[in-house]
């Protein structure tokens, strides 16, 4: 019997979203897969810890991706890619009212090798960044314990609720500087892991994708068992926006988005390995 596979992705309903008939066997694979339920930051930090607690499959910030593109090779299915749905930067109303206000000011960011904090690092002035749970991010701006947030996933559908104003949207700027839609996050698969199999995945990842755009209600339940109690509409906004045609194919403008994204980090003073992201 071929062993299961261990695959990585986040609970937000983008990835449950894409990966529910993979997981429960609605199209065909030739290994069970076993799904591994983190936080995008965890699964980033998981690629760069000790080779046992790295996932064969995993999601990862592309940001992430680019950094261990030596050990990991982004796949054409999964990504969360696309136009209008970059990080946005918050701060309390009358706080700030351009970045370059924040030079030297606390903000409140979702992990530090997260596409969010590349981006910051891109666009914005050097800052003291706070680490912390993407969903705390806003409470610490709120209660004064930062003074702006770094938000991203279904956070950018519900800050206002607490009073706080968008400083800039970092999407918008990247659309601006580029033409290219934002890269955020990526499926990647281990360098090691046999390229029959992680071309595979990818194919069924492709079929999966299309098969919850069919039969969204089949979805359904594993998105909402995994959505953190999310407003229902909440969550539909977040697939909405989050999946699209680059999840189920990059293609070459996709692909070009991320090539885009290495250039400007290595810019920025990342270290990124001079290799094919997406070569096996």
């Amino acid at each position: 019997m071929t062993d299961p596979l261990r695959v990585g992705f986040s609970p937000c309903p983008n990835d449950t979203f894409m990966f529910d008939a993979l997981v429960h066997g609605r199209v065909p694979f030739e290994r069970r897969v076993v799904p591994v339920i983190e936080d995008v930051e965890t699964l980033n930090e998981r690629a760069f810890g000790p080779p046992g607690r790295r996932l064969p499959i995993t999601k990862l910030s592309v940001a992430a991706a680019l950094e261990a593109a030596d050990r990991v090779r982004i796949l054409p299915a999964g990504a969360a890619l696309g136009r209008g749905g970059g990080p946005l930067v918050v701060t309390r109303p009358g706080a700030a009212s351009q970045l370059s206000e924040l030079a030297g000011k606390v903000v409140a960011v979702p992990g530090l090798r997260t596409t969010a904090v590349l981006l910051f690092e891109i666009f914005a002035p050097r800052a003291r960044l706070r680490p912390m749970r993407f969903d705390r991010v806003v409470a610490a701006v709120a209660e004064g314990a930062a003074d702006a947030g770094l938000l991203i996933h279904e956070l950018r559908f519900t800050y206002r609720a607490l009073g706080l104003a968008c400083l800039a949207d970092l999407g918008t700027l990247w659309e601006a500087a580029t033409g290219l839609p934002i890269p955020l996050g990526v499926i990647a698969a281990g360098r090691d892991l046999p390229a029959a199999t992680a071309d595979g995945f990818a194919a069924a990842l492709a079929a999966s994708v299309r098969r919850a755009f069919d039969h969204p209600e089949d979805a359904a339940p594993f998105v909402a068992a995994h959505a953190r109690a999310m407003d229902p509409a909440v969550c539909r906004r977040h697939i909405d926006l989050y999946v699209n045609r680059f999840s189920e194919d990059l293609g070459a403008e996709g692909r070009a988005a991320i090539r885009a994204l290495a250039g400007r980090a290595r810019a920025a003073g990342r270290s990124i390995p001079a290799v094919d992201p997406f070569a096996p």
